[in-house]
C-alpha cells in the first residue's frame, strides 16, 4: 500500500506590484525600499571605472549623501539624451549641497570613456558588468507598458533615436548593445553609509525620473536645462 505523500515545499515569490493581474513568469526580487538600510552585501558587490578598477559600491556614498542613476544600457538613445542633461548639472551645484552624482551602467567599463565623451558627462560613472547590484536592488527586467509621460529630457522620437542607437552599434569597435537591452534602470538617494533614502525602479524606458525632482529632494538647486543649447553628434 502506497504511504501519504507530502505536500511539495512552495518558495514564497516576490515581485513588484503593479497593475497587472498577471502573475510574474520568474522571481523578481523586491529589493531594499526606501528607508531600509542597504544591505552590507549589496554594497560590498564591486563596480568599475573607466580604467576597471574595482571600487566597492559602498564607498561611493560611504562620506556623503549620492544620487546614484542606473541607466539600461550604453547605447540606449533614451539614456544617452537623459546622461546628456544629467552633464549639465555644475559641478559647484552638487559641492554646495555635499552631493555625489554617480551614473552606473551595465557595458564592460571599456565603453565608459567613449559615452562620457558623447555626453559630455564629467561626473562619476561606473559599470556593473555582471548586473549584479541591479538584481539585488530589484531593477525591473523586462519592459512594462505604462504612460510615463512626456520627458523634458527626451529630444528624439522613437524613429530618429533608434536609427542613432544603431548608427553607434555599427560604428563602434565592437557591435554590442553595451549591456542587456532588457535591463531597466533606476534612480536612488544613497548614504552617507548603507542609508536609502529614496529609490524609484523604471517600469520601461520612459520611466526615469526628472531630474529636478531628485536634486529637489538633496538640496541641490534647480536647473535651466534649456540654457544650454544641445550638442549634436552626428
Amino acid at each position: 500500500m502506497q504511504g501519504a505523500m507530502a505536500a511539495p515545499i512552495v518558495a514564497p515569490v516576490t515581485r513588484q506590484i503593479s497593475s497587472r493581474a498577471a502573475p510574474a513568469p520568474v522571481p523578481v526580487p523586491s529589493g531594499p525600499e526606501s528607508g531600509q538600510p542597504l544591505a552590507a552585501s549589496v554594497a560590498d558587490l564591486p563596480v568599475l571605472d573607466a580604467s576597471g578598477r574595482r571600487v566597492l559600491f559602498g564607498a561611493l556614498f560611504r562620506e556623503r549623501r549620492a544620487v546614484v542613476v542606473f541607466v539600461r544600457h550604453f547605447l540606449c538613445y533614451i539614456c544617452k539624451e537623459y546622461v546628456d542633461d544629467l552633464a549639465k548639472i555644475p559641478k559647484s551645484f552638487l559641492q554646495e549641497a555635499n552631493v555625489t552624482l554617480i551614473v552606473i551602467g551595465q557595458s564592460s567599463y571599456h565603453h565608459i570613456e567613449p559615452f562620457c565623451k558623447l555626453t559630455g558627462y564629467s561626473h562619476e560613472i561606473y559599470v556593473d558588468p555582471e548586473r549584479e547590484i541591479y538584481k539585488r536592488l530589484g531593477m525591473k527586467r523586462g519592459e512594462e507598458i505604462a504612460s510615463s509621460g512626456q520627458s523634458p529630457h527626451i529630444k528624439s522620437n522613437i524613429l530618429s533615436g533608434s536609427i542613432r542607437s544603431l548608427w553607434r552599434a555599427v560604428t563602434g569597435p565592437l557591435f554590442d548593445f553595451q549591456g542587456d537591452p532588457a535591463q531597466q534602470g533606476g534612480t536612488l538617494i544613497l548614504g552617507p553609509g548603507n542609508n536609502i533614502h529614496f529609490i524609484h525602479r523604471d517600469r520601461n524606458r520612459l520611466d526615469h525620473k526628472p531630474i529636478n525632482s531628485v536634486l529637489q529632494l538633496v538640496g541641490v538647486q534647480h536647473v535651466d536645462f534649456t540654457s544650454r543649447p544641445s550638442v549634436i553628434h552626428v
